[in-house]
C-alpha cells in the first residue's frame, strides 16, 4: 500500500566539517527527479570544480524504490554509504545529499572518511526544515452545469485544492485530493451519480 505521507525537506541547507587541512562542504536539496538531481550535481561541480571529490547520495520515490551512493573516487563506501546513511536515519526521501572534499595533504584513511563525510551530511540535515507532505492524487471531475453546488459542496467538505476549470463543454474540474481520502471522496462522489456527476482517476473512470 502506498504511504499517505511522507517525510523530507522543505528547502536546501549546508554544513560543513574540518579534519587535519580537509575541508568538506556538504549541501542538501529536496529534489523529485534524477533530472533534477542532475541539475544540481552540474551546478556543483562548475562552483566547485577545484574540488577533489564530490561525494552523494539520495532517494527518492514515495517508497523510497530509488537510492544511489556515490563514492567519487574515494575508498568504496567510504563516501556515498555514510551520506546515505545519514538521510535515511532521518527516514527522509526525495532529498539528495552531496559533499564536496578539498584535500589538504594529510591522508584520514577510511574510518576517517566515514566519520567525515558523516558528520558534514548531517550537519547540512541538522540545518534542514524536516516536513511531512501528504500524497496528494489527482481526479478529472466532469458534470452537469445543474450538479455545480453539489460537486462544489463534496470540494469543499474535503477540502480539496481545484488545479483547473473548464467551462468551454460543459463543466470540467481537474483536483487533487489527499491519498489518505481518496476512497471516501469517491465514496462520496458516487452518491452524487444520480445526478449526472462523472469522476474519473486520471483517464480511468472509476
Amino acid at each position: 500500500m502506498a504511504p499517505f505521507s511522507y517525510l523530507t525537506i522543505q528547502a536546501s541547507s549546508k554544513g560543513n566539517y574540518k579534519e587535519k587541512g580537509s575541508k568538506f562542504l556538504a549541501f542538501a536539496y529536496p529534489v523529485t527527479s534524477e533530472e533534477e538531481i542532475k541539475s544540481y550535481l552540474k551546478i556543483l561541480k562548475k562552483e566547485y570544480f577545484d574540488a577533489r571529490h564530490h561525494g552523494y547520495a539520495y532517494i527518492l520515490g514515495l517508497g523510497k524504490e530509488k537510492s544511489r551512493a556515490f563514492d567519487d573516487g574515494e575508498p568504496n563506501h567510504s563516501t556515498g554509504d555514510p551520506i546515505l546513511g545519514q538521510i535515511r536515519s532521518r527516514n527522509l526521501t526525495n532529498v539528495l545529499v552531496v559533499v564536496v572534499r578539498y584535500f589538504g595533504g594529510t591522508k584520514l584513511g577510511v574510518d576517517g572518511l566515514i566519520f567525515a563525510y558523516k558528520t558534514a551530511a548531517e550537519e547540512a540535515l541538522c540545518q534542514a526544515i524536516i516536513i511531512e507532505k501528504e500524497v496528494i492524487k489527482e481526479f478529472e471531475v466532469v458534470y452537469e452545469y445543474g450538479a455545480t453546488s453539489d460537486v462544489m459542496r463534496v470540494i469543499k467538505e474535503f477540502d480539496i485544492d481545484i488545479i483547473k476549470q473548464d467551462f468551454a463543454e460543459g463543466c470540467r474540474m481537474t483536483i487533487a485530493v489527499k491519498l489518505r481520502r481518496r476512497e471516501a471522496f469517491i465514496e462520496k462522489i458516487k452518491l452524487l451519480r444520480v445526478i449526472n456527476v462523472k469522476v474519473m482517476f486520471l483517464d480511468q473512470n472509476l
